[in-house]
């Protein structure tokens, strides 16, 4: 068995030298495939579920391609990698749906916090109490997928002291999310949310791991990880999510694994220590020393992963994907792509020559996938 699996990819757009500029209203005019942000300066496409890697693959890099070709009928402009608004105007919105009252609301209620890129993975999981499980698992774990994903240590060409400043300025919300110890208690949950006005609408739960559908919250068919930073190298991405997936299909085949039921903590207890992982993942990424929600040790993150990875090699090689997960290895060994940057940075190595060198490394790298793995054969 493998399961379906698709992306949701947000993108900032700009010049080759780093400035991002928005562009959104003329993109999605003339790329039905792309969508709107609340802000012009980035967009989002989604790739369609999909089982097989080598597909997967093709699915992340065509659209990209097909929109670097719009931006050069534009003008001299590119796609622009990392996570938050890197080299400057922080400072200010810059609305793509000036009449849309949930932009309204968001502009007002959280500003340029939320003007990030990012990439949601979702996975396939049919049945909506073992995806409860899932969620639960996976969200006392997104901290590890976080470490992997970093790639937003600027904001307005100064290292912030975060590996991820996206997620550890993200305003999650609600502001106390439970552990869900079943379907019908989400859907409880959520209804208090709408009512009490803590939620605007189905959409506005930004938390690291929530279960997703059709019509949430009684219809769901998928776990959504939402934590991750936008991971520009499409290879890498796909190794992050071949982890998720093995772990997905060992809690799926294991039903013991849940944090209600294996952890040394209460569930209040747990929804503390993953919160405070979140937040040391978010400085200092694998670096970051984590609790672990089954005993309370204390553990590295990048440790955390390798044990993660060293039992989950055996799932994935038995279902034929082993080789996508193998690059989780490159990412432990060199760094995720903030730690590179900031080590560059160290040497004093400016934060906008950071930036378009990682233009460039993008660009480079897709044009590479593309010509040795988009063939028919795998289309």
């Amino acid at each position: 068995m493998r399961l379906l699996k698709g992306f949701e990819i947000e993108m900032y757009t700009g010049t080759p030298q780093g400035e991002i500029v928005g562009l959104s209203d003329k993109i999605v005019e003339a790329m039905p495939s792309f969508m709107r942000e609340p802000d012009s300066r980035n967009v989002e496409y989604v790739t369609k579920p999909l089982q097989s890697f080598e597909q997967l693959l093709c699915a992340l890099v065509r659209p990209r391609q097909e929109l670097r070709k719009y931006l050069q009928q534009l003008g001299d402009y590119t796609l622009i990698p990392g996570s938050t608004l890197s080299l400057g105007r922080s400072d200010r919105f810059f609305r793509s749906d000036p009449k849309n009252p949930y932009h309204d609301y968001i502009e007002n209620t959280y500003g340029t916090k939320v003007v990030t890129a990012s990439v949601h993975i979702n996975v396939g999981i049919s049945d909506p109490d073992v995806l409860m499980r899932a969620c639960r698992v996976i969200r006392t774990e997104a901290p590890l997928f976080l470490a992997l994903s970093a790639s937003s240590p600027f904001i307005d060409g100064k290292a912030t002291g975060y590996h991820s400043t996206r997620w550890g300025l993200f305003p999650q919300t609600p502001s106390h999310v439970p552990l869900f110890a079943s379907h019908a208690d989400h859907i409880q949950w959520v209804e208090q949310q709408l009512a009490a006005g803590t939620m605007q609408n189905v959409r506005h739960l930004w938390t690291s791991v929530r279960p997703n559908g059709d019509r949430r919250p009684y219809d769901l068919n998928r776990l959504e990880l939402r934590i991750c930073d936008l991971v520009t190298d499409p290879i890498a991405l796909l190794a992050i999510t071949a982890l998720l997936e093995a772990r997905l299909l060992q809690i799926i085949e294991n039903t013991h694994i849940d944090p209600l039921t294996q952890s040394t903590f209460t569930p209040e207890e747990l929804i503390a220590v993953t919160a405070n992982n979140e937040a040391a993942a978010a400085a200092n990424s694998l670096d970051a020393q984590l609790t672990h929600w089954q005993d309370g040790k204390t553990i590295l993150a990048r440790d955390w992963i390798a044990q993660m990875y060293e039992e989950l090699w055996a799932i994935a090689k038995e279902r034929g994907f082993n080789c996508f997960l193998s690059p989780l290895q490159k990412i432990l060994r060199e760094g995720n792509e903030a730690q590179q940057w900031l080590q560059l940075h160290a040497v004093g190595v400016d934060a906008q020559r950071v930036i378009t060198q990682a233009i460039v490394t993008a660009k480079e790298r897709e044009i590479e996938l593309e010509d040795k793995l988009c063939s028919p054969s795998v289309a």
